[in-house]
This record gives C-alpha cells, structure tokens and sequence, in this order.
C-alpha cells in the first residue's frame, strides 16, 4: 500500500466534492483500489492518523468507515485494524440489478438430453423408495461411507489413477475442502505461491486466515518454473497453488513436462502442492494430475461444481498420506461436519449406475459447440481452451477492464473484470466469461456478440463506471 497516495487521493476527492466529507472517503478508496494504490487485504491506517493527515475530525472519519463498510469495502478486526475487504472491487461494477444474461458465474450448460429434471426426480424417488429416509436426513459420517468414496474414487480414476477408496474424502464443496487443507498445514504469516491471476476462492481463504499470498507469472503451460523455483527459494511457502486444466481465468493447461518441472519444484524446496481440479474431466483425453504422478507430495481436489452442478455441493479430495487425510478430516468436522446425505445418495447412484457419465459427455458436448461460437463471434487471439467452460478475453487499448464491465452490465450483460483475479501488480486489460451460463445458445450467441460490439465502441470523456 503507498499511505502518500491514498491520502493524496482522499483529499483530493474531499476538495472537489461538494458534499459531506465522510461521503468523499468511501470514493476515494474506490479510486485508490482501481490504480492499484491500495489492494484488498491491505490495512488503512488509524483513523486518528487520518483524521490527522486530512485535516478533519475522528467523528467524520469513523462515519465515512461506516458507510464503506456499508459498500462493500472495508472490514474491521478488533484488535488488528480496518483493511480493504476481500471482493471490495467488486463494487465498481456489481450491483443488484439482475443482468439480462449473467456470464460471471462458470457454471456447466445444463444439457436438454439427457433432462437433468428428469433424472433428479426418478432417481430421488427411487432413493427414498430403498434406503433408510431416517439415514439419508440425519447427520452424516465425516468424509463419507465405504461406498461413496468407491464411487468417488471411481469417478476421479480417469485423472489420479487408481486410488484406494481410503485414500478418499467426500467433502461438501472445493472451496470446503480447500479451506480445510490451508488451515491444517499453514498458519497465519505462512506463505502460499500461485499465479499471478488466480481463482478467487484461495485469496478469500488466505485473506480470512491471514496467509500470505505471492503471485508468479504464467505462460499457456501454466505457472513459469524459473519463476516458481525462484519463489520457493525466497519464500519458503508451504504451499504451491495451482489448476493445471484450464486454469481459471487464463484457460493455460499444463503439458507433461510442465507438470513434471512444478513437482521437480516443489520436491527440491519440500513444498506440498495444492491441486485444484474442477475442469480435467470436461476434457475426453485429460492429462495425469499432478497427484497421479507423485501422490506424496499433492492435495487433490475435484469438485463436481463444474462437470456435473453447483448444486449438488459435492468435492472429492485425496491427501498425500493417512496422517494428513485424518488430520484434514478433523478440520472439516470442525467447520462444516458432514455432507449432505441426500445429494450424496444421489450422486453416488448417478455414478454406479453410468448417469453421471452421460450427463459429462452431454455437457462436454455443448461446451464444445458454445466454443465454436465463442470462436466464430470473437475471434480466436484470446485465452482460450476447446473443451473449456470460459474465455480470458483480451480488452481493446482504450478499456480498462473494471469499466467494461460496468459499461456492459449497463447493457444487461454480466461479465468478470481481472481484478477479481489479480494477486499482484496491475490488472489487465482483460475480462473473464463464462460460456456455460447462458440458458442456451442462442441466446449466448445474442450476449457474444453484444460484447463485441462494446469491444469496438471507444468511451466517450467523462464516461463514469461506478455503478
């Protein structure tokens, strides 16, 4: 954080804004976030010190905190000070409006054939007609039963090799598990490493548990080596982070020898990798993970979110050995406990049964035509990957990318600016989009080329992106 600039900019915005001065200060750190002055995780200092600097009293300065806190902005620890909340950037371009078509959330196109309805209802009701109702709707065994791990192993064999259904724990979402894998091996000041641009979800973790997070560039293979080994030489980081299968945002895949450089990495620095894995199986010929090639040194995590439904909040997770899957398995007793019984139930059958497999290759099937689209509309000089779910999507000179997407979403589209995704340095001039949530093809097709035209138009002067 540069304290001389966010207090330059503050005033500025109190010495040209005619209104009430706690007013001017929320503005201000929205301004500061945009320039890179000030980043989310980052502490603002006292508000003495400011009521100080900017020549105004501690009355007016806790009122203007309360309202950015109002906004989205700041969060307060007691006893460690006010920081810039996690996702503050977001408000300068989410509002509550529904968008005509929302592309911000990488959901999979729930296909016509097979009917997913129709395939919930049947089976649910064949659930209920054989199992134990009182089973299936009390509280669960943490990580799940003999039988759903087989299955669970089963489905994720494609990619990790064949596991022993030990070796496995049912976990209620990625983001659960991958919590759970942070707080048992890190603690706060540790240090995690990953690419520059990164999936939110481990920045919130990190943010929440005051873990240190470093960002290193990437290429279309992933993470750079050179840069990597440099990290873990100077950071130690207990952690490496990564999506090897069409990284989310930039859509780089690891090829063999790529993966094989990371986990030489990793092992020369006594580093364990997290592997984050929510898109391999979208793919027909998926490469080995990283936990397939050294299960020793890798957390696995596969979370059906992105190949099945979100909605299911199931994730399958494999630790390097038996102390470490025991020890995780009591983090998350402690914080979510168990699965759900009845999703579990289901998706257990779905797979045992074939179900899930042809709803895959029925998803793999319209994600492939939503690309070709993608492709035909935008052109193919973006990030992106065939059978994946999103498009890192390169902005013209004259956007920055934070008022693109409040442009569009002016114009009922709903798209990701790469601040949300930026660990270090300057956001570009780049948008994330996501192909699967659009309702249908045609419908993707109509947004797509909205967004093109937006690419083309040149903002006028004064054009103002707060929303």
């Amino acid at each position: 954080m540069n304290t001389h600039e966010l207090i330059k900019i503050m005033k500025f915005f109190i010495e040209n804004n005619p209104g009430p001065i706690y007013l001017s200060i929320p503005n201000a750190l929205i301004e500061a976030i945009n320039k890179g002055v000030i980043g989310e995780g980052d502490r603002l200092p006292p508000q003495r010190s400011l009521a100080k600097e900017l020549g105004t009293d501690l009355t007016t300065i806790t009122r203007s905190f309360s309202e950015a806190r109002k906004q989205g902005l700041i969060e307060a620890t007691v006893g460690r000070g006010t920081f810039i909340r996690i996702g503050a950037s977001e408000t300068r371009w989410k509002n509550t409006n529904q968008a005509v078509v929302d592309l911000t959330m990488n959901l999979p196109p729930i296909p016509e054939n097979p009917s997913i309805k129709n395939l919930i209802q049947t089976e649910l009701s064949s659930i209920l007609r054989q199992q134990d109702l009182h089973a299936l709707l009390s509280y669960r065994m943490t990580g799940g039963t003999t039988d759903e791990r087989k299955q669970a192993s089963r489905w994720i064999s494609p990619v990790i090799g064949q596991r022993n259904e030990d070796d496995i724990l049912i976990v209620p979402g990625a983001q659960a598990a991958i919590a759970a894998i942070v707080t048992t091996l890190l603690k706060a000041g540790d240090v995690l490493v990953t690419d520059r641009f990164t999936y939110p979800g481990i920045r919130t973790v990190c943010a929440q548990f005051n873990i240190i997070i470093k960002g290193i560039d990437s290429d279309a293979e992933g993470m750079l080596p050179d840069q990597l080994d440099d990290a873990c030489s100077r950071l130690k980081p207990r952690f490496i982070y990564c999506t090897p299968t069409i990284q989310n945002p930039t859509t780089s895949t690891m090829s063999i020898e790529r993966r094989k450089q990371i986990l030489s990495i990793a092992r020369k620095n006594n580093t364990y990798i997290l592997e984050d894995d929510p898109y391999s199986l979208l793919l027909k010929n998926p490469l080995p993970a990283l936990a397939h090639l050294e299960p020793s040194r890798v957390f696995y995590v596969a979370s059906l979110s992105k190949v099945i439904s979100p909605s299911l909040r199931l994730a399958f997770m494999c630790a390097p050995d038996v102390d470490l899957s025991t020890r995780i398995t009591a983090a998350l007793r402690a914080t979510t406990l168990t699965n759900s019984g009845l999703m579990t139930a289901l998706i257990t059958r779905w797979i045992e049964k074939g179900t899930a497999t042809q709803i895959l290759s029925a998803i793999q099937e319209e994600l492939l035509e939503r690309q070709k689209i993608a492709k035909d509309i935008l052109g193919d000089t973006h990030c992106t990957h065939p059978e994946g779910p999103h498009i890192w999507l390169k902005l013209p000179e004259w956007w920055s990318s934070i008022d693109f997407v409040s442009y569009a979403r002016k114009q009922g589209l709903g798209l990701v600016p790469s601040s949300v995704f930026t660990v270090e340095g300057e956001p570009p001039q780049r948008i994330r989009i996501a192909l699967g949530s659009a309702t249908t093809r045609e419908n993707l097709a109509n947004s797509l080329r909205g967004i093109a035209d937006l690419m083309n138009h040149k903002k006028t002067f004064g054009f103002e992106s707060i929303v």
